[in-house]
């Protein structure tokens, strides 16, 4: 890994590009409350993102999986650099709220496509080996910056303004596609999209955007479990992290700097089990790795609404955020080392659509139930409910120690579920086809 230039080009751009977005997702909601003064159009703002995001992943993949992928992720940086850098000189004509929509939509897009193809990216860069480790790299400099970046976020609104803060993020992304310039992706000869392969038309194209990869996703033995269990994660954390603000705020009466606190303790969480990923799993395998993540989260939060001691509660959201991030890391480099690289997006946009989609139902549901039973309660069921997650992931083949055949509709090869060899996996649009890794 030291000595991957290509890597470490790739890595030291998105560092810089994660530390801008994380100033966005502070500036963005100061500049709609400093032109609206209206908590109701932030919010707004945020259902738009959230929903171009899970609309644009039904396509994304099918992007991703027809063109050049670090040419794609160029012209999505350099986009969002200029609509970004522009906004500031929008803005002396005067605040104008739509505005805000248009650019949280098309941002919005253009980050899905560049996300997923990111994901596709990394094992073009990297030996399959180094896969954990590279993922691990990623998500610390993404924990990194989602501790950095609000402080700077504050720091240039208070200075100049929310909406050069988002030109400042404009920068990072037009540092990224620089970036982008110096990398070579090496995309394996074999496992290119099927020649001779007639391009598909009208109601086909639908069918490959999205169900193509859900259906490699929902025949894999490995795959399918997981999508099941991080969808059911996803409906318990999402929420969590409101309960979690809700409580030391409200319950607890601590102010804002406290939960900045303990905020920030999830970060250093988040940072140290991104750093350790790549060891853990080396050593005892994703069949061992995502059940204890599971444990941690369940158990975490479980403790973090019934405790009423903040330091409790900042170690506890240490622990939540380093399950989260050694699930994250396990999980991802799975995807990447059972999936053919022609399908390798379609796959990583279904799985991201399918399980994201459960984030806002569960918040809605578990911030209700805690309003009318209150935070300790709830918390305990999320806790109850992730721990039954855990012993259905138990019953499963990602279980340790068990050798699994992965030979169903898509041919894929023996993989130990405890420490998972690539296997081979053909293009379901092609039958009898075999693409592997």
């Amino acid at each position: 890994m030291r000595g991957n230039r290509n890597f470490n080009v790739f890595w030291l751009g998105q560092a810089l590009s994660v530390l801008g977005g994380s100033i966005s997702l502070i500036a963005l909601p100061l500049l709609v409350l400093d032109a609206t003064g209206s908590l109701v159009q932030m919010g707004l703002v945020t259902v738009v993102a959230g929903a171009t995001g899970i609309g644009t992943g039904l396509f994304a993949g099918y992007v991703v999986d027809r063109v050049d992928r670090r040419r794609l992720m160029i012209v999505c940086d350099l986009t969002r650099a200029v609509l970004l850098g522009a906004l500031p000189l929008v803005w002396l004509a005067g605040p104008r709220i739509w505005v805000l929509y248009v650019l949280t939509a098309v941002v919005g897009v253009l980050k899905t496509l560049f996300d997923v193809a990111y994901v596709t990216a990394v094992p073009q860069l990297v030996r399959p080996e180094d896969l954990t480790t590279a993922n691990g790299r990623l998500f610390a400099t993404f924990a990194l910056g989602s501790l950095l970046g609000p402080a700077a976020a504050g720091f240039i609104a208070a200075g100049v303004g929310p909406d050069w803060a988002l030109a400042v993020d404009g920068a990072t992304f037009l540092v990224s596609a620089v970036s982008l310039g110096w990398v070579t992706f090496h995309r394996p000869a074999e496992q290119a999209e099927p020649s001779g392969k007639r391009p598909a038309a009208g109601g086909a194209v639908l069918r490959e955007m999205f169900v193509v990869g859900f259906r490699f996703l929902w025949s894999h033995p490995l795959l399918r479990p997981l999508t099941i269990q991080l969808t059911l994660l996803t409906f318990v954390t999402m929420g969590a992290t409101d309960l979690l603000i809700f409580h030391v705020k409200e319950d607890l009466g601590r102010d804002a700097v406290t939960l900045g606190y303990v905020i920030a303790a999830g970060g250093v969480g988040s940072a140290i089990a991104a750093l350790a990923a790549g060891r853990l799993r080396r050593v005892f395998g994703i069949g061992v790795c995502w059940p204890a993540s599971l444990a941690l989260v369940g158990v975490s939060v479980a403790g973090i609404g019934l405790s009423r001691s903040v330091p409790v509660i900042a170690a506890l959201s240490a622990v939540f955020m380093f399950g989260i991030t050694l699930g994250g890391v396990c999980t991802m480099t799975l995807r990447q080392e059972v999936t053919p690289d022609h399908l390798l997006g379609r796959v990583t946009s279904a799985f991201w659509t399918v399980h994201n989609a459960s984030g806002p139902i569960g918040a809605a549901v578990l911030t209700a139930l805690a309003a009318r039973h209150g935070v300790p309660a709830i918390s305990l069921g999320g806790g109850a409910l992730c721990l039954l997650i855990l012993g259905g992931a138990l019953l499963t083949p990602l279980r340790g120690g068990r050798a699994v055949a992965q030979r169903g509709p898509y041919g894929a090869g023996p993989v130990r579920s405890g420490r998972v060899r690539p296997g081979r996996a053909a293009d379901p649009t092609e039958p009898g086809n075999r693409a592997g890794r």
